[in-house]
């Protein structure tokens, strides 16, 4: 399992349940990580998508305890659950997608993060774990910077050398 993510400077996430920065480079780097493989995500992102649904030609799992069928979406209402689900896909086609709460409770899970670094202040109001100040996790590759709609950002990808097995 992989997490995808965009941080700022402060390794800020989101505000007000919406993503920091517009960034199509960004986006489009997203997408084509992530088409035809299985994302996850809590409710929260799933409402924060277009319209509420799910994101088109993935395979859509939702943790969502006490929530309600989604068409489009393979909602599980606990972590045994989702755990169940997410082990019928190989580990390398499922990507964390959000939100906070999500990324804290499977980032120990998962064998890389793939990380867009904006080199910006998003003013956010969720975080995700630095990455560079756990033991666990390295650097392993650091694109060079460009810029996405006025914000310089690099894709970076982190290993963690003891992911917890579920």
């Amino acid at each position: 399992m992989k997490a995808i993510v965009v941080v700022d400077k402060n390794w800020g996430i989101g505000k007000k349940n919406d993503l920091l920065f517009h960034l199509p480079a960004d986006m489009k780097h997203f997408r084509e990580r992530t088409l035809g493989k299985v994302v996850v995500m809590g409710s929260n992102t799933l409402l924060s998508f277009p319209g509420g649904k799910p994101l088109k030609n993935r395979t859509n799992i939702v943790l969502w305890p006490g929530g309600e069928k989604r068409e489009g979406c393979i909602v599980v209402g606990s972590p045994e659950e989702l755990f169940r689900e997410i082990g019928r896909y190989p580990a390398d086609d499922v990507f964390v997608v959000g939100g906070a709460m999500l990324y804290r409770t499977l980032l120990p899970y998962c064998s890389e993060a793939i990380v867009t670094k904006a080199n910006a202040d998003g003013g956010a109001e969720v975080f995700f774990e630095n990455l560079d100040e756990l033991p666990q996790w390295s650097l392993a590759e650091e694109g060079a910077p460009f810029e996405d709609n006025g914000v310089t950002i690099r894709f970076c990808v982190y290993r963690n050398a003891g992911p917890v097995r579920p």
